[in-house]
């Protein structure tokens, strides 16, 4: 078995069977913010968790073609490369998280959720979502609609793939964060998938910063998030890791 799509790896041996964290870059399923990837792969390494950076499939710039379903069958894909062992990775495949920042939050969720599912398959251990994309019918971000399903896809189709629709009990522990007045995606996203994950007791952590643009990534120049917090997210996050036992004491 071999991973689709292409990866880029973050395993250090001194994280040798520590958990990993898939991370999908955003990038309005367009293009993947590199912001996005490999600097949140050295974050998670510098707190003890091993890394995979997904680059996962995205439409070229106005192509007609319908991209769904090829980035979630390709991070599925790499879900179970992962897990079965066979990847040669000195990673616990018992615990395998994904983390996702807007359009791949969205994919991080539908992933997490079971999205468009026709029978059962794995899902992730632990999900991480930073102002994510996650309905694609209300308070929908459109450009990640109209490049992952096209400009003419039908409200019933895009029902399918919104996450707050889709989310169960089987839907792993999640970590969310949003900034109140992102005018890319609305907080609303974050708002609704909370609700779900409530509705069916799924356990959930979610923080709302009032200020803050859209595609802060690790907001460590960001001076919106951090007054807020003084850690900014990525601390908060690291401290639900532990309380989650995902990584040692650093």
């Amino acid at each position: 078995m071999s991973p689709t799509p292409p990866l880029e790896v973050f395993c250090p041996a001194e994280l040798a069977g520590q958990p990993v964290f898939m991370v999908l870059p955003g990038g309005a399923y367009l293009h993947r913010a590199d912001h996005e990837g490999a600097p949140v792969a050295r974050w998670l390494n510098s707190v003890g968790l091993n890394a995979i950076v997904v680059h996962y499939p995205i439409a070229p710039e106005r192509a007609h073609q319908i991209l769904h379903p090829a980035p979630l069958t390709g991070v599925r894909r790499t879900l179970q490369w992962l897990r079965s062992g066979e990847s040669g990775l000195s990673i616990d495949t018992t615990r395998i998280g994904v983390l996702g920042f807007s359009a791949g939050g969205h994919l991080a969720a539908t992933l997490s959720t079971g999205a468009g599912e026709t029978e059962t398959t794995d899902r992730p251990d632990l999900t991480v979502l930073a102002y994510p994309v996650i309905s694609l019918v209300s308070h929908a971000h459109q450009g990640s609609v109209d490049a992952l399903l096209g400009p003419d896809s039908s409200r019933a189709t895009r029902h399918l793939l919104s996450a707050e629709v889709c989310a169960d009990a089987s839907t792993p522990p999640t970590f969310l964060w949003h900034t109140a007045d992102d005018d890319a995606v609305p907080v609303e996203n974050s708002l609704s998938f909370a609700s779900a994950l409530a509705r069916n007791d799924v356990p959930f952590e979610m923080h709302i910063f009032p200020h803050g643009r859209h595609g802060l990534g690790l907001a460590t120049d960001e001076e919106e998030v951090a007054q807020h917090s003084a850690a900014g997210w990525a601390e908060l996050c690291s401290t639900w890791l532990t309380r989650q036992g995902w990584h040692p004491s650093v």
